[in-house]
């Protein structure tokens, strides 16, 4: 079934006034069937297939002759130079919505597009089902562990596949073939236990001294390998909040999943129930909750403006939202039974903040009932989608 994504009217508004649309993301995110489904009346082809990349490469203008009133271009990565050739088009015919463009490999396409179609094309970002989307679908989990294990790739959910086998296949599939298509190297198994060694650090800092010393690599290794996992989108530094208060402040990024289902397979999780007393629980909750947000928040057109807040004395808030007048502090909490407790930290910061910004406090956290308290709201996991996070 075609499940329309949230982002879905942001691709119908752009395509009215930019000639291009460009969207990317992880690889089976669902770009496709978002695309197809937005603009059915556009043809579509994928450079995918090994002949019509060797096409749209060795004669880009035929190839692109062939779609007269534009088309749906799929990877289009695949073919770097194309989109050098669509800017003479457009050029020429800048009817809005005319082509749309999609590819998973962020930093490669963003920078063709970047160079070639700056100011001709609006870029936008599908990650995979927030919670909100996924339980648009017949079949969804329904317990907190099997939401953190499943993830939220869209196949799972509309074929009604086991997490892990699937997972484990997208692993060897499309994200070692990623990397080999983004960067040379030499020792893949090296690539792998560095996957895993990241997995084991979500919600951390991302010290890439201590990741190189685990993985027996030097460290512009560790960060190049990094990099390549943020643009095959795998995984996201949030930076660190700043204020002008006399506080010192923790400076190192911290490392998120998008996908808990994929972290969790890449910890050796193979069922929902290991994460009920699973060492990992709590920060493997706290990603799925910063990336459900920043789900919610990307597909609604409200990127950035999330950090989290650490000061030297150890005081820390999971995710900040800055807002234009106030800002909104969350705490991620996997236990089940609602308590005050779970707001403290972020009362500390808030009461740092006094006189400087407006705070509104939040707890998302693993039990069933939503409450109001003095000091902020207790929000259940399985209503986090209903929070307007997205608002200014």
């Amino acid at each position: 079934m075609t499940v329309i994504r949230d982002l879905a009217p942001r691709l119908e508004k752009a395509a009215k006034t930019a000639p291009a649309v460009t969207l990317t993301g992880p690889r089976q995110s669902g770009k496709t069937t978002l695309c197809q489904a937005v603009f059915p009346q556009h043809p579509y082809v994928s450079l995918e297939a090994p002949d019509v990349r060797s096409f749209a490469t060795d004669d880009p203008r035929a190839f692109l002759a062939q779609f007269p009133q534009g088309a749906i271009i799929d990877e289009v990565q695949r073919a770097p130079d194309l989109p050098s050739y669509l800017q003479g088009l457009i050029d020429a015919d800048p009817t809005p919505g005319q082509w749309i463009l999609t590819g998973s490999q962020n930093f490669s396409l963003v920078e063709s597009v970047n160079q070639s179609l700056a100011g001709r094309t609006e870029v936008h970002h599908l990650l995979p089902l927030s919670r909100g989307e996924a339980i648009r679908f017949p079949r969804y989990p329904q317990s907190l562990e099997g939401a953190l294990f499943t993830g939220g790739y869209p196949r799972i959910y509309d074929r009604g596949l086991e997490p892990a086998d699937w997972i484990g296949s997208y692993i060897a599939t499309y994200i070692e073939r990623d990397v080999r298509t983004l960067r040379n190297l030499g020792d893949l198994s090296a690539f792998g236990r560095f996957v895993q060694l990241c997995a084991g650090r979500t919600a951390q800092l991302a010290n890439l001294s201590s990741l190189a010393d685990d993985c027996g690599v030097s460290q512009p290794t560790a960060k190049a390998w990094l990099s390549i996992l943020e643009a095959s989108f795998v995984v996201f530094l949030l930076p660190p909040f700043h204020t002008n208060l006399r506080k010192r402040l923790v400076k190192m990024p911290k490392l998120h999943f998008y996908d808990t289902g994929l972290a969790c397979h890449l910890l050796g999780i193979r069922t929902p129930e290991q994460l009920v007393s699973h060492p990992l629980r709590g920060p493997i909750f706290e990603t799925w909750v910063v990336s459900e947000i920043y789900k919610q928040r990307t597909h609604h057109g409200r990127s950035g403006s999330l950090s989290y807040y650490r000061d030297r004395s150890g005081t820390e808030v999971d995710l900040v939202i800055e807002h234009p007048e106030r800002l909104t502090l969350i705490e991620a909490k996997s236990a089940s039974t609602p308590s005050s407790r779970f707001l403290g930290t972020a009362q500390k910061v808030a009461a740092y903040l006094h006189g400087q910004r407006t705070c509104e406090l939040f707890a998302v956290y693993g039990g069933d009932q939503h409450q109001s308290r003095d000091q902020g709201t207790l929000v259940p996991w399985a209503q986090l989608q209903d929070e307007e996070w997205e608002k200014p």
